[in-house]
């Protein structure tokens, strides 16, 4: 295989909580002049959580080794691409020392040393100030609680530490030596105060957490630079330029939505399902926190309203355990199952704290079901169709008070990410919000860091010129309402007072 686009090939690494990707994009010129963006994975691997002890760590160098191995690979397959991009999840850090070492793997975002741990900051801060200072829904993942619990547990490691480098960062300075902070992941820890655009160091100093860590936060778009030396020595490779893309992988997804209409509603559908609309600053209202949404920074100076949903992890969850007890279903075995079981024979609330941790998910959801007086699933068929309906309605929650908060009114939801290759989860949701779903496409993530690549490197002018490149390069399948949306509104006010008062 060789490259076909030359001097136009980026490559893009996308990372997730359960595995990467490395993919490259070219920049291709069709009949009649059209460009469109070839999109190409070359390299995948897993990236799984590893305990030691009573912690929950990532294996960051493995991380790397992987990374270093789709350079090479781009390289050896003739892609020669000119630059690359990191996007993976938020809040995660790693700690460097004086001489710019890791000090310790990187805690996972579900290790439990944040438990509890968002009531004792609330006691000191108070919630509204919280929230004002910081624009997020109050999660336990959130890294101020990550740092408060180290500053609790007295860890050696805040006292030796002279930089923070949210992951992506972490990523990218492992490769150029170059030590940045790049404003997406800055506004996920929830010590970046949003209106004042900086980190919020008196916070900081409040709850101990040493102000000294934190670097000034760069755009997207902005050039890092070159793989280091010993890198390229390494791989054999040139030096290809490192570029800060929205390294938040939910913001380079967003950049991605082909969406004509500037005021539209996204899905980002995958391990979390993220749910919001794109504003130009932060909506900071007390209608805001009360309703849980984070404003969380995106790409050409926009800020995300957006919630925070569970996702299909329960689903991915279960699913892991069927095949570990030897099942070993396929997701489309598993979604032919669900949609032939007995629909709204009993839902879940996706966001309740039992289902956040790894282990015995079918249990949980056995348990939520039995405890809320619900006919309890007894195949794999039944546990999917419940997971799936109940997501869907959880959207259909999420939208309308999208809605309310910003006095929009969306015709449409874009649903974008691996998870929209869930056919039947796509058309449950267009029933249960009884409005057209637009499903596409399913690399969200990566074309968005390929795309603020492009816009760096000057190949593409703006944020609208790349949505309309995303459109004119992959199809969109529209999912519309059945015309039996209507069966929906029980459920719906079934859930509803499944999940009490909570928004």
């Amino acid at each position: 295989m060789t490259n076909g686009g030359g001097a136009s090939a980026v490559l893009a690494f996308d990372l997730g909580a359960s595995s990467g990707r490395a993919l490259i994009g070219e920049l291709a010129e069709e009949a009649g002049g059209l460009r469109t963006l070839r999109v190409t994975e070359i390299h995948r691997f897993s990236n799984r959580a590893i305990h030691v002890g009573d912690h929950l760590h990532w294996d960051t160098l493995r991380l790397l080794h992987e990374m270093k191995q789709g350079i090479r690979q781009a390289f050896k397959l003739g892609y020669a691409p000119v630059s690359l991009g990191i996007d993976t999840w938020g809040v995660d850090f790693g700690l460097l020392d004086a001489n710019g070492e890791l000090i310790g793997n990187p805690y996972h975002y579900r290790d439990p040393q944040t438990e509890g741990l968002i009531d004792e900051v609330a006691s000191l801060v108070g919630r509204e100030e919280l929230f004002r200072q910081g624009g997020l829904q109050l999660m336990a993942f959130n890294t101020i609680y990550q740092l408060y619990a180290m500053r609790k547990a007295n860890s050696p490691k805040l006292d030796i530490a002279k930089t923070l480098l949210l992951t992506p960062d972490l990523l990218a300075y492992l490769l150029t030596g170059v030590r940045v902070c790049e404003f997406t992941m800055a506004t996920t820890t929830q010590l970046f105060h949003p209106e004042r655009r900086k980190w919020n160091t008196e916070l900081m100093e409040r709850l101990g957490i040493p102000p000294g860590l934190f670097l000034d936060p760069i755009r997207p778009g902005t050039a890092i630079g070159p793989l280091t030396p010993a890198v390229q020595a390494e791989l054999g490779v040139p030096p290809v330029e490192v570029i800060a893309v929205g390294t938040h992988d939910t913001e380079s997804a967003v950049a991605a939505v082909p969406a004509e209409d500037p005021e539209f509603a996204y899905l980002v559908c995958g391990t979390w399902s993220l749910l919001g609309t794109e504003l130009p600053g932060p909506h900071l209202t007390p209608e805001t926190m009360e309703a849980e949404f984070s404003n969380e920074g995106g790409v050409g100076d926009t800020y995300q309203l957006l919630k925070n949903i569970m996702g299909l992890w329960i689903l991915q969850e279960c699913k892991r355990e069927w095949d570990e007890r030897g099942a070993e279903i396929s997701f489309e075995q598993l979604v032919a199952e669900a949609e032939a079981s007995e629909p709204f024979r009993s839902l879940i609330d996706p966001d309740d704290s039992r289902f956040y941790a790894p282990g015995g998910m079918n249990e949980k959801v056995r348990s939520y079901c039995a405890e809320t007086g619900q006919a309890v699933p007894r195949t794999e068929g039944e546990t999917a169709r419940c997971i799936l309906e109940s997501l869907a309605l959880r959207y259909r929650q999420a939208l309308e008070l999208a809605e309310g908060l910003t006095g929009r009114s969306f015709k449409a939801l874009h649903m974008v990410g691996g998870g929209i290759q869930n056919k039947l989860l796509c058309r449950m949701t267009a029933d249960a919000l009884n409005r057209p779903v637009h499903a596409g496409p399913v690399e969200a993530s990566a074309i968005g860091n390929m795309l603020l690549q492009l816009i760096a490197l000057g190949r593409c002018a703006d944020l609208a010129e790349a949505r309309r490149l995303v459109a004119a390069s992959f199809p969109v399948e529209t999912h519309r309402p059945s015309g039996d949306s209507r069966r929906w509104n029980d459920p719906y006010e079934r859930f509803k007072k499944l999940r009490g008062d909570r928004p």
